[in-house]
């Protein structure tokens, strides 16, 4: 069949034509980069397939984007479906013997290269609306040019985006030709607010007044408006219902076919679209004049250190909000209505996140296990940490073996449709567990309903009042499809609790004593529920949805599992472990027998025989909670011992010596067992040792640590000021004609002369000029106040003395 070069309604992708024929015939490889509304994704396949040997493979990262693609193609050739076009999406497919252009979901191209390397019949690969860098499109890109360098140099790839700064691609393929398309079908005004939003606003309440404003101002053309969920299209939606003339459609990825159909038709009177980023690519609704943009997305963030993610609502990126404008001059002029004023567009970021920078990982290092390489080509390389976790969860399903290859397990979990942690979970547990891996896969049937997983396998059967409908024949559609994967079963006779458990091996929780509903999980991590639910009191459970919170995840979702069931199905990985630790909670060392089971302790008793080393050892991690205990002497040796220090000594700040404590303080700390005889710890003698017995001489030469008096009472000299100071009684001092000095270097001391009563009374660096001046000051005030102590006219020439005269006299 001859395919026409020249179409009867010109797109701005047409000037670009030829010149990308042109670097695809010289190269194989090419970036198009082309504004929404150009028509790059029907328009391109249809222009290189007579140059094509083989079949086109173009993908696209929504079901609903695929399938629309295939149709707007097939239309323009006046063909059916499944002939020179067709699609192929998870669990449906049209196309046939005769078809060169085929649409598919981006994970059919990884289980295509994974089935066959080589890609027989496949001449070109097109990886369409590349700027949102899905996981899979990064993969796909990433083993298509593996494949083209060692297998298929003949394999053409062609990489086409809106809204990317695509020399980074272009570099990455080759350093391809990167061609441009400038044009947009037609020009689209922009409104920004005047002014914020009023904070006080519920979103969805500002956005149906900007909805009325756009209808009031532009009064001809449909309008599509973008919210980052399905609750906040039913809200808007409630708020808009009753406006007359208006026909209200709701567009988002978890609808029906039909529904999602009957948004993109046209409608009677004026239509209102309100979607999801569904709708930013890849289609045309037409009659669509106006877009409203709420300026928000939804993301999910996986979080390695917890294993969970979590959705985020964001404010949307530059790039998004470009690609959602090009939505209203696809069909004719139109306007841009922003919830955000202009000045407010300069703080945005300028693209959102690759979704290998904040997805879970598990999948691909299953897949790069599968291909049996890690370091492929990537745009954006994954995060080792990240990669590295998952790789862990993997090992732990027995998906890859010690070297981190895989296993022939892990082959069969990568060849099911599934997340790895469901597809063990299907592989072990049989046809049984399909309902149950269906419906971990989809959105929850039933929102609202609490946390009880078995309600909702229940469901499944019988839907109850409220149950969402759709989604539950969706569920049932694919358990059908899933229980035809894996006929047989390894362990047929699992409960669903056990089920559960095979998939989230890391999130079974044993609840923590007290009143609240609050578990530890397998896995390390904490977890909580709100009081009251039917669960609430199950000392364990299984939580398959939580809300991600790397603190204490909320369940959504979770099963009782009772022990007796845990044991039977985890009994090689439940063993009883002698534990010696610090207990912040009790301020004192624990040593005790527990059985566990990861992070959980089914059963536990004392450990009365525990080594010294360990104690001591759990010891010191209470020390390094607390800190170390610092007295007045041995803060005083520290000062002395810095005053001393040579360049070969150790350093002595509290972090240093906290990292090095294993190698000084832990001979000190064997009988220490609660947090009072830790805080009573003198560390004198402990520092001592740590300097050593010629270090420590050099440093009671050059820096002494106390001052002999001339009754021969040794007075601790403290170092932490700027100079070495004592504090001593007057009357001690009587008979010293010379200022005191100390060490080596002869340093003054400052003296804090102390009166009978121990209360300061001078301080002085020159102590014969205090005798000479200020003394009979002093003498006058201290002889009424301590009349029995000796107060001599001239105390250079009186004994020293610590005596009070005998009463009477």
């Amino acid at each position: 069949m001859s395919v026409p070069l020249s179409f009867p309604d010109p797109l701005p992708i047409d000037e670009v034509i030829p010149a990308l024929q042109a670097a695809m015939t010289a190269q194989g490889m090419a970036v198009l980069q082309a504004p929404p509304g150009a028509g790059k994704t029907t328009r391109v396949p249809l222009a290189l397939l007579g140059q094509v040997t083989g079949r086109i493979l173009m993908l696209e990262p929504r079901r609903l984007a695929t399938r629309a693609a295939a149709a707007r193609m097939a239309d323009t050739l006046g063909e059916p479906l499944g002939q020179t076009v067709g699609y192929r999406i998870r669990g449906e497919a049209k196309t046939s013997a005769a078809t060169r252009i085929e649409v598919v979901t981006e994970g059919i191209l990884t289980r295509m290269i994974q089935s066959d390397a080589e890609l027989p019949g496949i001449g070109l690969i097109i990886f369409d609306e590349f700027h949102e860098r899905s996981l899979q499109a990064d993969l796909g890109l990433a083993l298509a040019l593996e494949i083209r360098g060692a297998l298929r140099p003949d394999l053409q790839l062609l990489v086409m985006s809106a809204t990317l700064d695509a020399a980074p691609v272009a570099a990455l393929i080759g350093d391809a030709p990167l061609i441009t398309s400038e044009g947009r079908a037609f020009p689209v005004e922009t409104r920004w607010l005047p002014r914020p939003p009023d904070a006080s606003l519920r979103h969805e309440a500002a956005v149906a007044g900007l909805i009325r404003q756009a209808l009031d101002e532009v009064p001809e053309g449909d309008v599509l408006v973008f919210l980052p969920g399905e609750g906040e299209i039913r809200r808007v939606e409630a708020q808009m219902q009753g406006t007359p003339g208006l026909t209200i459609r709701p567009l988002f990825g978890a609808m029906e076919f039909a529904a999602q159909q009957a948004a993109l038709a046209p409608a009677t009177g004026r239509k209102l679209v309100l979607a999801t980023s569904i709708a930013e690519t890849s289609l045309t609704i037409p009659g669509v004049r106006v877009v409203v943009d709420g300026g928000r997305s939804r993301r999910a963030r996986f979080d390695a250190g917890s294993g969970m993610s979590r959705l985020v609502t964001e404010r949307v990126t530059k790039a998004e909000a470009e690609q959602r404008r090009g939505r209203a001059g696809r069909v004719a002029p139109g306007v841009c209505y922003r919830l955000w004023t202009r000045g407010e567009e300069g703080g945005m970021a300028a693209f959102p996140p690759a979704e290998i920078e904040a997805a879970d990982l598990t999948p691909l290092a299953l897949e790069l296990a599968l291909w049996g390489a890690v370091d492929l080509p990537f745009l954006t390389p994954p995060h080792p940490g990240v990669l590295g976790e998952a790789q862990a969860l993997l090992h732990g399903l027995g998906a890859l073996d010690a070297k981190g290859g895989i296993t022939a397990h892990g082959r069969a979990l990568a060849a099911l449709p599934l997340h790895p942690r469901l597809a063990h979970m299907l592989v072990i547990a049989g046809p049984k567990a399909a309902p149950l891996a269906a419906l971990l896969a989809e959105r929850d049937p039933l929102r609202g309903a609490g946390a009880d997983l078995l309600a909702r396998l229940k469901a499944i059967d019988k839907p109850p009042e409220g149950a969402h409908r759709s989604t539950i024949e969706r569920i049932r559609v694919e358990a059908r499809r899933l229980a035809r994967m894996v006929p047989v079963a390894q362990r047929p006779d699992l409960s669903p609790a056990q089920m559960a458990a095979l998939a989230y091996p890391d999130r079974i929780g044993l609840r923590r004593t007290g009143d609240a509903p609050r578990w530890v999980l397998s896995g390390g991590k904490g977890a909580a529920m709100a009081a009251g639910q039917p669960l609430s009191g199950a000392r364990l459970i299984v939580a398959t949805d939580l809300d991600g919170d790397p603190r204490e995840a909320q369940v959504r979702q979770a099963v009782t599992i009772t022990e007796a069931e845990l044991r039977a199905l985890y009994a090689g990985q439940i063993a009883w472990v002698e534990v010696c630790e610090w207990s912040r909670r009790d301020g004192k060392v624990l040593a005790r027998k527990q059985e566990r089971f990861g992070a959980l302790v089914l059963a536990e008793r004392i450990w009365p025989d525990a080594p010294a080393e360990a104690m001591a050892r759990a010891a010191l991690d209470g020390m390094r909670q607390i800190g170390l205990p610092w007295t007045a002497a041995a803060r005083r040796l520290r000062a002395r011992l810095r005053l001393a220090r040579g360049d070969d000594w150790p350093e002595l700040d509290d972090a240093t010596l906290l990292d090095t404590a294993e190698d000084w303080l832990l001979p000190h700390l064997a009988a220490k067992r609660s947090e009072t005889e830790l805080r009573a710890l003198d560390l004198t003698e402990p520092l001592k040792a740590l300097i050593g017995w010629d270090r420590m001489a050099q440093t009671d030469a050059q820096v002494p640590g106390s001052f002999e008096t001339p009754l021969g009472r040794k007075v601790p000299i403290d170092y932490d000021g700027d100079h070495p100071s004592i504090e001593v009684r007057l009357q001690e001092l009587f008979g010293v004609t010379r200022h005191p000095t100390v060490g080596a270097a002869r340093l003054p001391l400052r003296i804090t002369l102390l009166s009978p009563g121990q209360r300061p009374v001078q301080v002085t660096l020159d102590l014969p000029g205090f005798w000479a001046n200020s003394y009979a000051d002093v003498r006058k005030d201290m002889r009424g106040q301590y009349p029995r102590h000796p107060w001599p006219e001239d105390p250079t020439a009186a004994d020293p003395t610590l005596r009070a005269k005998p009463r009477g006299t």
